[in-house]
């Protein structure tokens, strides 16, 4: 009996060598071709790119196959590509999806295939289960064409991607601006597809950007895994002391979230990011607009939302749901916990990038560090504590949801729970607005319990309940 492929929050994820194989690449492709060709998009253009990861390159060439093999042009990346521009590109090439060969920020062991619409952004769970359903049993219901052949007909065009993206950035950010702030950057691509890209958007004028782990390593040295959250972005706070920084920027392997560091070696976690960069689109910028925020993240949006009379509207987890929102509702900013922010004016999609390009202009244009804007965010809305806690976590799902609901607590860390959310998880909301959260990760073998409260000394307590809720301890 073949593997079967299940799509998860962001596409499909696997182990290399186990389940993540040349032969299983390709069944997915197939499934996303038949899922094109079923909507009546037979001979258009596909964009597919890849990572910094084990063999990736590899994969993208037997998608190309299998997709040229299936009538479509394909547009095949030139090198490891950042998954926003990837995204981009799709537009640019006014093409109806994308394939991406990334795990994003899983373990080093991993590999994934993440598809997009024809916006460049995350296709909705309907969909995906189409997509689903649609991938053949076994490699004999693939059509493919080899490389070189698709290549030389002409149905497989390598390009750079990179042009059109840059001149997207421009329109967004004035890069002159931040060229002669005269700021010290230091960026951390943790090994991945965001490295070089500061550098070269950034060149040429006062502003130096050093970077660090900037060398292709899939093993990824230094960190358990390219996600741009503690303990892994330890190794970055610490040098940005040492070479005297004004900020730290954080990009994950595909370069579509991002976290920051301020300029005394403290880390930004993403609900605190997320706050900084809608304060930054409404107060420094202007605008106005619709906030679309997953239900994991913070309820700063939700007052400032209120402070400047724009709607706030709540998701479930990821970008699958995120993105259609963002579309439907022509979002300002949309964003989840995992530190990845989409913006209006591009594409739906987490864009690492411009959301550090985002923060550097805020910097600059009030003249302040990155300690200084998060204390005028909280002068804002009030200081926010968040933290998580992933544990991994077989067995059956179903008894243990069970469990968790029969916990029905009154109190969870002390504070009165005033009410529970079962959106995508189990959101036990606090008196105090804040929340905890016990969810199952849709791309790993992973319970999250998370919190975000107003009381700092509170966090320990409401964590250590949400794991004995979660029976996890």
């Amino acid at each position: 009996m073949s593997f079967k492929i299940l799509f998860g929050t962001d596409g499909w994820r696997g182990r290399i060598a186990d389940d993540y194989t040349f032969t299983n690449v390709r069944r997915c492709a197939q499934g996303f071709a038949a899922y094109l060709l079923q909507d009546g998009k037979a001979g258009q253009s596909v964009v597919v790119g890849y990572d910094q990861r084990f063999q990736s390159e590899h994969f993208a060439a037997s998608v190309a196959e299998v997709l040229a093999g299936n009538g479509f042009r394909v547009y095949l990346t030139d090198g490891a590509t950042p998954t926003p521009v990837i995204s981009f590109s799709v537009v640019a090439r006014q093409a109806v999806g994308a394939i991406n060969i990334t795990a994003s920020h899983n373990p080093p062991v991993d590999n994934g295939f993440k598809v997009r619409d024809e916006f460049g952004g995350a296709i909705d769970p309907a969909r995906l289960k189409q997509i689903e359903a649609l991938i053949p049993e076994d490699e004999s219901g693939v059509q493919r064409v080899e490389l070189e052949d698709a290549v030389a007909q002409g149905n497989v065009v390598r390009f750079d991607p990179a042009p059109d993206y840059i001149a997207q950035i421009k329109k967004l950010v004035d890069l002159e601006l931040l060229k002669d702030a005269g700021l010290k950057v230091l960026v951390d691509p943790m090994w991945g597809n965001g490295m070089g890209w500061f550098t070269r958007l950034l060149a040429g004028g006062k502003t130096e950007v050093i970077e660090m782990h900037n060398q292709r390593n899939p093993i990824f040295p230094e960190m358990k895994r390219p996600e741009p959250i503690q303990p892994n972005v330890d190794a970055g706070l610490q040098k940005t002391v040492e070479v005297g920084a004004d900020v730290l920027i954080i990009l994950d392997g595909d370069a579509d979230r991002v976290g920051v560091g301020d300029e005394n070696g403290q880390f930004i976690d993403q609900l605190r990011m997320f706050g900084l960069l809608a304060f930054y689109l409404l107060e420094v910028k202007g605008e106005r607009g619709p906030i679309v925020k997953s239900l994991s993240t913070t309820v700063m949006l939700d007052k400032l939302g209120k402070l400047y009379d724009v709607p706030v509207y709540h998701t479930g987890v990821g970008f699958k749901y995120i993105a259609p929102k963002v579309l439907e509702t022509n979002a300002m900013i949309g964003g989840e916990e995992s530190g990845g922010y989409a913006f209006s004016g591009h594409v739906p999609e987490r864009d690492g990038i411009l959301a550090g390009l985002y923060m550097l202009d805020m910097m600059v244009r009030l003249g302040k560090k990155p300690s200084e804007l998060l204390q005028m965010l909280f002068d804002k809305v009030g200081a926010h504590y968040y933290n998580r806690i992933d544990t991994h976590s077989e067995g059956d799902k179903k008894e243990r949801i069970a469990a968790i609901l029969a916990a029905n607590p009154q109190t969870i860390g002390g504070l009165q729970v005033t009410g529970l959310d079962t959106l995508d998880g189990y959101k036990f909301n606090l008196e105090d607005g804040g929340w905890l959260l016990v969810r199952f990760s849709g791309t790993e073998p992973i319970i999250r319990v998370y919190t975000e409260t107003t009381h700092a000394d509170k966090v320990p307590n409401i964590l250590a309940d949400g794991l004995a809720i979660a029976g996890l301890k």
